[in-house]
């Protein structure tokens, strides 16, 4: 049988719980076709690139379905006459994935980067204390202000 992903997008309004629910209703219908879902990620509640049906975030959900052709037909129907579902996208893979998508693997990195180790610092050209960087062995004056009566002294020697 031929494998597919289909993802499929629900309104910002409705839970998680609902989500899944529209999911296994999907499920239902394909193994009354004779196919099965292999895969099933919830991406969680995403922004959209546009206002759909006066949406700006909705549910992504990720379903990997082995299953023939006329179950998967009957699938994006359904999908397209329910009112929770914004959106939905059914392409033919050659294989399903195993581990996680792109998707849930970006978000895994950026939680692990936003709390983890940062690495070393480079070395940079200023240093983090104050000093100028004369610490380096750079001998630049530093700038700060100075009294008005220092300024008028020197102004007229030069």
């Amino acid at each position: 049988m031929p494998l597919y992903e289909c993802v499929f997008i629900a309104r910002n309004d409705v839970t998680q719980q609902q989500v899944e629910t529209i999911a296994e209703q999907m499920a239902g219908v394909l193994t009354e076709g004779g196919g099965d879902v292999r895969k099933r990620e919830y991406w969680g509640l995403r922004g959209l690139a546009y206002r759909i049906k006066k949406n700006r975030k909705g549910h992504y959900m990720l379903l990997g379905v082995d299953a023939p052709p006329a179950a998967m037909q009957e699938v994006e129907r359904q999908l397209g006459l329910n009112e929770d579902v914004l959106r939905s996208l059914t392409i033919r893979v050659e294989a399903i994935e195993e581990g996680p998508s792109a998707i849930l693997a970006k978000r895994a990195d950026d939680r692990e980067r936003e709390r983890g180790f940062r690495g070393p610092r480079p070395p940079g050209r200023f240093s983090s204390g104050r000093g100028g960087g004369r610490e380096r062995g750079d001998d630049r004056e530093e700038f700060r202000a100075r009294p008005r009566d220092e300024l008028d002294h020197h102004g007229g020697e030069e």
